[in-house]
């Protein structure tokens, strides 16, 4: 059984202080920690989690299962809820004539990804919230996304599904259960991802100029981003493209490709999409624009954005995108952070307005009316053209009409009448010559209006935060802490992302028993929970926090964090290992609850943890002299050799393994005392230049070191001077020394230019 919670917990996530009245009904997600699960947790639906005692409950009274899943921050499963998880006859139905189980895709995305397949497979699409309808041996046989409650047009509505359904099961029974497993059967063939017997990974040239091409045929001209509306982030496309200009240079491919990564980033940092006034970047844009967003934040999307656009200021030297990055992490820090230096999964998309109401609405928190911002602004701007306020300086900036500044067609539910969402509508120096301002006194009077608008918004009702902490997203955000503060030499953000690694080793990894977990959860009184048992982690836990930690020794060179990374690895490989066919299975083989055994052949919203496991192992590999790993790298890229040949657009962060794998890893060896000035001055050479395919290792003599029992050629590099000294070396060879921090800097970019 799992822990249980005190009652206190959930009338304080409720209400925030405010007591709760009593509630008509209460199930057994009341005994969970996740947010999305406590949501449900007063439904007059008899739920249960995910787990033996739901499994022993169908078998026992021989009833099919009934599997919805979803997400805190979902906007549709807000939907669903409230018109028929909230609804007693609909209720009814459900608890009468099936066991229903309720997951957080966040918690088991393991779960989801068996069911999402099937319902992919047999509706064309998928999406949250999920419903499935299972056997009580967890064999799908009926899928389907978002029911109305009742018939919609041509939409059947959820309780015409569930009558069909008792009454297939009570009459027709084995033609449902034989098309499931006929179904299910084939599942298993097509999905199926493995190397041939001594095949090698794909010829990385062809493969990376595929993928540019199919990004460059699905690229948006005028907006950037890949398709017209909604238009996603996809961090993975924009560091692939980065990575392949960065080994292109001098072809029109890779000033293209280059191109059309600014050009993304540089759009989507004016847009509405991201957030000018409190700082980060929503989940996409329901327009080609990016002006008006789907208002969700999330983690992820927070931690690969920081990379992308610290990455792209270190190509660019432009401070746009420095800023950027750093606003980002500002963002994160403020509002996504646990004292004990986890970070929380999300912020929803609705919340109530600030004029009150029972009904939540999205984006309610932060869109503004014209005549907020007027009565926020009032002042007069001394030698302004016209006698203009803050207010007109602001709106005619950041495109604020009267009107509201949403187009009918963004807005079908009629949420955003009369409503802005902030854009940026011209440069600074053009709004200055507006009102006949300087450049540096108009930037001035946006920052102020930008903090008195933030001090507003704090005002408003909140939107739901979902306080739970994943290893995986975490492994995510240690990584942009780490890169972020490394490339900028933020002393803050590096303490920050040492205390994001200290949070996962000390919370979310169990050394005794080398085990991951997958999440843990902020209590009512601020401290950490765990359920009883923990949910083990998956594929994504272990790689994406040995990214973190691989990320984090370069940017602090702090030896600790590679000797996790290399303990983490051989735990991941252990567990997730394919030994026939190559590449590591989304979770454990031998959980029988788990009815495919699948690997993620996508690079998405998250990147696909075989992706980056395969430039976890490459890099490894340098580290700790282990060949194996590198051979393993060469078995996962072999094993998705079908997939990156054909559709390498599926998997661009792959790619950029492949890309590694065949130009091999610059290896930058810096010799000197840690913390000295021209040691800094050295790594502050490095940091300063993208370098997608380099290796960063810090020597200051210690013969008993962990790099220096793993490779014994390091006690061979001297520092003839007496002074911090570097060694860059490729394919076996190294470099003479070099002191000078001009001198790295460009012998480093020459070895890029080759």
């Amino acid at each position: 059984m799992r822990g249980k919670l005190r009652s206190s917990v959930f009338m304080s996530m409720a209400s925030e202080g405010t007591p709760s009245p009593p509630h008509k009904h209460t199930n057994r997600l009341a005994e969970e920690r996740s947010p999305y699960l406590l949501q449900h947790a007063h439904n007059p639906v008899d739920w249960y989690p995910w787990g033996q005692d739901a499994f022993d409950r169908a078998k026992h009274e021989d009833k099919p299962i009934f599997l919805s899943v979803g997400y805190s921050t979902c906007h549709w499963c807000h939907v669903m809820e409230r018109e028929s998880f909230e609804d007693e006859e609909i209720g009814k139905i459900l608890s009468d004539h099936f066991v229903c189980v309720k997951v957080d895709r966040e918690e088991r995305p393991d779960v989801d990804k068996v069911y999402m397949t099937f319902v992919q497979a047999t509706c064309g699409g998928g999406g949250w919230p999920m419903s499935v309808w299972l056997t009580p041996d967890l064999r799908p046989f009926i899928g389907g996304t978002y029911f109305p409650p009742t018939d919609h047009g041509r939409r059947p509505g959820l309780k015409t599904v569930l009558n069909r359904i008792i009454e297939q099961w009570q009459n027709n029974r084995p033609a449902l259960e034989s098309t499931g497993e006929r179904i299910l059967e084939e599942l298993k063939k097509g999905t199926a991802v493995a190397a041939k017997p001594g095949e090698s990974p794909p010829p990385a040239p062809e493969v990376a100029n595929r993928c540019f091409q199919q990004l460059a045929h699905s690229y948006e001209e005028e907006y950037g981003g890949f398709r017209d509306a909604p238009k996603f982030p996809t961090p993975v496309n924009l560091m692939f493209l980065m990575s392949y200009w960065s080994v292109n240079r001098s072809t029109s491919e890779g000033v293209e490709a280059l191109r059309m990564a600014l050009h993304t980033l540089r759009m989507m940092a004016l847009g509405g999409i991201h957030d000018h006034v409190a700082q980060g970047f929503h989940r996409y844009s329901t327009d080609s624009s990016w002006h008006v967003p789907h208002f969700e934040k999330m983690l992820y999307d927070q931690a690969q954005l920081a990379v992308a656009y610290i990455a792209a200021s270190q190509v660019s030297g432009e401070q746009l995108f420095a800023d950027v990055a750093k606003d980002i992490l500002l963002y994160v820090s403020r509002d996504l952070s646990d004292k004990s230096g986890g970070f929380y999964s999300a912020e929803d998309a609705d919340s109530v307005p600030a004029s009150g109401g029972p009904e939540k609405r999205e984006g309610a928190f932060c869109v503004w009316t014209a005549s907020e911002v007027r009565e926020l602004l009032p002042d007069v701007v001394e030698g302004a053209t016209g006698a203009a306020t803050q207010a007109d300086i602001f709106a005619h900036h950041y495109g604020v009409k009267e009107q509201g500044n949403v187009a009918p067609e963004q807005d079908p539910h009629g949420e955003l009448q009369g409503q802005n969402v902030l854009i940026v509508r011209y440069s600074v120096e053009l709004t200055a010559a507006r009102f006949g301002l300087s450049v540096e006194r108009a930037e001035e009077l946006l920052a102020e209006a930008r903090g008195r608008m933030a001090k507003a918004r704090e005002a408003r009702p909140r939107p739901h935060l979902d306080t739970k902490m994943l290893a995986s997203w975490n492994g995510l955000m240690l990584s942009a802490y780490a890169t972020v503060g490394a490339v900028l030499g933020d002393k803050a953000l590096l303490e920050r992302a040492v205390q994001a690694g200290n949070f996962l080793r000390e919370h979310l990894w169990d050394a005794e028993r080398q085990t991951m977990f997958r999440s843990c959860y902020r209590g009512d009184e601020m401290e950490v929970q765990q359920i009883s048992p923990p949910i083990s982690g998956f594929l994504g836990d272990y790689a994406f926090v040995v990214r973190g930690a691989l990320d984090l020794y370069e940017a602090t060179l702090q030896t600790e964090w590679l000797r996790w990374a290399e303990e983490l690895q051989l735990r991941q490989d252990a567990l997730f290992w394919d030994q026939q066919g190559g590449g590591y299975f989304c979770s454990d083989p031998s959980d029988g609850t788990v009815l495919l055994q699948l690997k993620e052949d996508q690079d998405g919203a998250e990147p696909s943890a075989n992706s980056v496991s395969a430039s976890n192992l490459l890099r490894l590999s340098h580290y700790c002299g282990r060949r194996e790993w590198l051979q393993r790298s060469q078995q996962l890229l072999a094993a998705f050799s079908d997939r990156l040949t054909r559709v390498p657009i599926a998997l661009p962060e792959m790619v950029q393994a492949l890309m590694a794998e065949h130009s091999e890893l610059q290896q930058i060896v810096i010799c000197g005392q840690r913390d000295a000035p021209d040691t800094s001055s050295l790594l502050a050479a490095v940091h300063s230049l993208f370098l997608p395919h380099k290796l960063l290792m810090h020597t200051d003599g210690d013969a008993d070191g962990f790099l220096h029992e793993r490779l014994p050629v390091l006690s061979s590099m001297s520092r003839p001077e007496g002074g911090a000294t570097a060694y860059v070396c490729q394919d076996s060879t190294c470099s003479p020394p070099v002191t000078d921090p001009q001198e790295l800097r460009r012998l480093l970019l020459e070895r890029r230019a080759e």
